[in-house]
C-alpha cells in the first residue's frame, strides 16, 4: 500500500499549496493535469522551508532548519520519508533528476534569512538565486520532462521569472519584512526614507527581469505554457499596482489584486491562449 501513503503525502504538498497561496495554487490548475502533482511538491517544499524561517520565532529555528535540510537530503537518498512534505519533493527530485545544486542553493539562502537582516549588492544577487531562481528551474525541469536541451535553452529565462516574483513579493512585503523581521533586502536603500528614485531603481530591475521572462514563457511547452503564463500576468498586474504607490505609502500597506481582478486575469490569458497567442 506504499502507492497510498505516496498519493496521500502529493495531496499534502496541494493542501498547503492552496493554503498558503491561492494565486499560485490557481495558476498551478492551468498546468496540464500530469505537471500539477509535481509543482505542487515542490512549492509544499519550499514553503515550509520558507515558514521556518520566517514564522517560527517562538522556537529554535536554526536547529528545525538544520533538522528540515538533513531530512530533505535522506528522503531524497532513501526514496521514502514519513515527513508528507518531503516524501512528495523526493519523488519529484527522483523523478525528474533535478540538480541537488539547487537544493544546496535554496537552503543557503534560507539560512541566510537566519541571521542576515541587510545586503549587498553581492549577497542581493546569491539570496535571489537561492531563494527564488532555483525554484523556478525545479519547475523547469519538470515543465521539460527530461529535455536537457530545452531546459538549458529556458534557463535563463526562467531564473528571471523566478527573479521578478520574489522581488515584486519583496516590493509587496516592504512593511512586513522592515518592521516585523527588521529585513532589507534591496541593497543601498534605506526603508526609514525610502526614495522615489530609490523605488523607480527596484522597478527598472524588476520589469528588465519581466521583459527576459516573458521570451522564454513563449518557448515553454504546451503542458506548461498558460499555467505559467497565469502566474506571470498575476506578478505583472501586481507589479504594475505597486509602480502607482508613492514609496511612503508602500511603507503602510500591502498591495493585493483582488480576486475580480485575478479572475479577469484568467479570463482574458484563456482567451489569448486560445487564440495561439502566447
Amino acid at each position: 500500500m506504499v502507492e497510498l501513503f505516496h498519493s496521500t503525502s502529493e495531496k499534502c504538498s496541494r493542501i498547503v499549496t492552496e493554503g498558503y497561496s491561492t494565486s499560485f495554487f490557481s495558476a498551478i490548475g492551468m498546468l496540464h493535469t500530469s505537471l500539477r502533482k509535481p509543482v505542487y511538491n515542490i512549492y509544499g517544499f519550499v514553503r515550509f522551508a520558507d515558514e521556518i524561517v520566517d514564522s517560527f520565532h517562538d522556537f529554535d529555528k536554526k536547529l528545525l532548519l538544520q533538522q528540515f535540510k538533513v531530512e530533505t537530503y535522506d528522503a531524497i537518498e532513501r526514496k521514502i520519508s514519513l515527513n508528507p512534505i518531503l516524501n512528495s519533493f523526493q519523488q519529484t527530485v527522483n523523478e525528474y533528476g533535478i540538480d541537488a545544486k539547487l537544493i544546496d542553493s535554496f537552503f543557503e539562502s534560507m539560512e541566510m534569512d537566519l541571521e542576515k537582516t541587510k545586503y549587498d549588492s553581492k549577497g542581493y544577487q546569491e539570496y535571489i538565486y537561492g531563494s527564488a531562481e532555483v525554484v523556478g528551474l525545479m519547475c523547469l525541469y519538470v515543465f521539460c520532462e527530461g529535455k536537457r536541451e530545452l531546459y538549458d535553452k529556458l534557463k535563463s529565462s526562467a531564473q528571471s521569472l523566478g527573479a521578478a516574483f520574489q522581488k515584486v513579493n519583496f516590493l509587496r512585503d516592504v512593511k512586513a519584512d522592515f518592521n516585523g523581521l527588521s529585513r532589507m533586502y534591496f541593497p543601498g536603500c534605506d526603508f526609514n526614507n525610502f526614495t522615489e528614485q530609490e523605488k523607480r531603481q527596484i522597478e527598472d530591475d524588476i520589469q528588465e527581469d519581466f521583459i527576459k521572462a516573458y521570451a522564454g514563457v513563449k518557448q515553454l511547452p504546451l503542458k506548461a505554457r498558460f499555467g505559467v503564463y497565469v502566474a506571470y500576468k498575476y506578478y505583472l498586474s501586481l507589479f504594475r499596482k505597486i509602480k502607482k504607490v508613492k514609496p511612503a505609502r508602500i511603507m503602510e500597506t500591502r498591495v493585493r489584486i483582488p480576486n475580480y481582478k485575478k479572475a479577469m486575469i484568467i479570463f482574458r490569458a484563456g482567451i489569448k491562449n486560445q487564440l495561439r497567442l502566447i
